[in-house]
Formats: C-alpha cells, structure tokens, sequence
C-alpha cells in the first residue's frame, strides 16, 4: 500500500473548492488539489430528495496527514455535513509519492 491518499470532497462552488484548495497547500495539508468540472449530485436530505451542482475535488496527501486535512476541509466547508472520504492509493510512483510526502511535510 502507498503513503499517500487522495481525499474526495465535494464543494457547493468553484470560488469555495479554490479558497479551500488554495488554504490547505498553503498549510501543506495537501501537496496537490485537482478541482474537476461541476457534477450533478442527487442525494437525500432531511428526507427529501434533493438535487444540486456540486463541485468535486480530488486532495493528494500522506497518509499519515489523511486526518488533519478531513479535519481542516470540514470545518472550512459551508455544508453542515460535506462529503469528505479518504481513498487508499494501492500503488504510485515512487518519485510522485516522495513528492507528496516532501510537500506536506511528511
């Protein structure tokens, strides 16, 4: 299994996946953010099926660092409950995964 993560999380804009993703590779929670194109989320909430244009966001990290950047997403996110999951990398390129880790600080 790799050091690194990628952490999945979806953002109600464009301006607020860029300011998260920008705040956490300043604070070198992340080495990386991919902020891909807006998607179309169909999900329930509070009973009733809702649908809205999310934007989704893939944060590479060390594993080790998985933790505290879920953390620091969430309580920066504007949703009272975000979508915010840790994905295992099987296998990465060595030199990328140096990269990650030297990045974040690991």
């Amino acid at each position: 299994m790799s050091a690194i993560v990628t952490v999945y999380a979806v953002f109600g804009s464009q301006e607020e996946a860029e300011r998260i993703g920008a705040t956490v590779i300043g604070e070198r929670l992340a080495a990386c953010v991919n902020i891909l194109a807006p998607c179309r989320s169909i999900y329930r909430w509070q009973g009733a099926i809702e649908s809205a244009e999310e934007i989704p966001a893939l944060f590479k990290t060390s594993a080790a660092g998985a933790e505290a950047l879920v953390a620091r997403i969430a309580d920066l996110h504007s949703y009272d409950t975000p979508a915010i999951t840790v994905w295992p990398i099987a296998h990465a390129l060595d030199s990328y995964s140096d990269w990650v880790e030297a990045a974040t600080g690991e």
